[in-house]
């Protein structure tokens, strides 16, 4: 592996997928791929709404909202106020502009297009050099169990604002989608793959779950690094921490690195940590992957570059300290299935 056009591929999903992401693209003689969970996605005002992949799109793009962590920074809000008055529901907002990039989306997906040919219409469009690439073409969507029934993700994670114990989780559709050429030809070029700090269950989960996911990624040349998104004992934004005490782990940095050894041996080669984690890195050690502690916390965008430079450094020196990376299992492993459960 050399600095020059480095190949990254980032697995991302919400805040901070779209964060490191946006730090990688920073970095120079980067060449970076940025694979989005598309689980969340949801239908609404007629209108196909992919919440995940528009939060890369708008955070590369530098036009994120910094504030909320989603949408478009300066948005006016008439649209979504007219709705209310018409009696539709507004529990999901939906500001002026980006109802711009879901009625582009819907257009083009009605008239025969796929997720993957238009998010890379909408990132050309918005400036990117960057590849965003939807996990699948077919739809799959994620579904939690709370103590009274099954929700969709955003009726759960926005309409209720994930007050529920998450209790099960599902992804519905997941057997008949796969994961793009695309985004095999990123896993199978990169030269660092990097999960980003998103949640382990609804983000990368839904992105590991596809048919044939995590085969390719154990039978990729490149060091697969992950950040853990608790630090100090509780997510930075969102349920994760809620999430592993319900659904069965422990909301640590070292329970992060168990949810991943466990469910999906040998995935990673290592693991970046807070400063305030440190402490765990022996332990996370001991269970077959390598740990560096740094700051992972990214309040602005020095702090999403310095952690891309840190894990990017972390991946070099695992490369050096094996000599070469090399493929963990055949990579023509087959097309389902993976050595663990794939699943949330």
């Amino acid at each position: 592996m050399t600095d020059a056009n480095m190949r990254v591929t980032v697995l991302a999903g919400g805040v901070g997928g779209a964060k490191l992401s946006h730090g990688v693209s920073m970095l120079p003689d980067v060449d970076l791929s940025v694979i989005v969970n598309t689980g969340d996605d949801l239908e609404l005002h007629g209108l196909a709404i992919s919440p995940d992949v528009d939060t890369v799109l708008y955070t590369l793009a530098g036009l994120a909202n910094a504030e909320t962590g989603w949408g478009l920074r300066d948005e006016t809000w008439s649209a979504h106020e007219m709705l209310g008055r018409y009696g539709a529901p507004t529990w999901f907002r939906l500001g002026d502009r980006d109802i711009a990039t879901h009625l582009v989306r819907t257009s083009r997906l009605a008239a025969g297009a796929t997720p993957t040919e238009v998010t890379r219409e909408l990132a050309a469009a918005l400036g990117l050099g960057a590849r965003v690439l939807p996990m699948a073409d077919r739809p799959v969507r994620t579904r939690i169990r709370i103590a009274t029934g099954w929700l969709e993700l955003q009726a759960w994670f926005v309409g209720r604002r994930h007050a529920d114990d998450a209790l099960e989780i599902r992804f519905d559709g997941v057997d008949d989608a796969r994961p793009t050429a695309a985004v095999l030809d990123a896993v199978r070029s990169a030269d660092v793959i990097a999960l980003a700090p998103s949640n382990p269950f609804i983000s990368i989960g839904t992105i590991l779950a596809l048919p044939g996911m995590v085969p390719a990624l154990l039978g990729a040349g490149a060091p697969v690094v992950g950040v853990s998104p608790i630090v100090a004992g509780a997510a930075i934004k969102g349920p994760a921490d809620r999430m592993f005490e319900t659904l069965g782990g422990e909301a640590s940095a070292l329970g992060v690195a168990r949810h991943y050894a466990t469910r999906y041996p040998g995935l990673l080669d290592g693991l970046v940590v807070d400063v305030a984690d440190a402490a765990h890195v022996p332990a996370i050690e001991r269970l077959g992957m390598a740990a560096m502690a740094t700051t992972t916390v990214m309040h602005h965008d020095i702090d999403r570059r310095r952690l891309a430079e840190d894990t990017l450094a972390f991946a070099r020196d695992l490369v050096a300290s094996a000599g070469t990376a090399t493929p963990r299992v055949d990579p023509v492993a087959g097309d389902r299935g993976a050595p663990a459960k794939s699943g949330a």
